[in-house]
């Protein structure tokens, strides 16, 4: 039980950490106004557009500039600290 808790703490991990990096390039590409058609923006948008489009409808806009990246930035990286938190310590708890 040991091996599967750790592995699942590793995946979540990595997941998340994945979404955090993906968001940043998302991000700035939004400042360089990129090709809509290239393969890997759409790919980039196609992933991180389930976590921002909920929080766009929030009022989290302050003039021109949207806050819901970062409110997704603070729930990636709770959901990363508890989730893979809890993870570990149950895989130690079957050690």
């Amino acid at each position: 039980m040991f091996h599967l808790f750790s592995s699942l703490a590793f995946l979540v991990n990595a997941i998340l950490t994945l979404l955090y990096w993906t968001l940043i390039i998302r991000i700035l590409l939004s400042w360089v106004n990129p090709d809509p058609y290239n393969q890997i923006v759409q790919a980039i948008y196609q992933i991180t557009e389930p976590i921002l489009s909920p929080l766009r409808r929030l009022p989290l806009r302050v003039g021109m500039v949207d806050l819901s990246p970062i409110i997704a930035f603070l729930i990636i990286l709770t959901l990363q600290m508890f989730l893979v938190g809890i993870l570990t310590d149950v895989a130690r708890h079957f050690q």
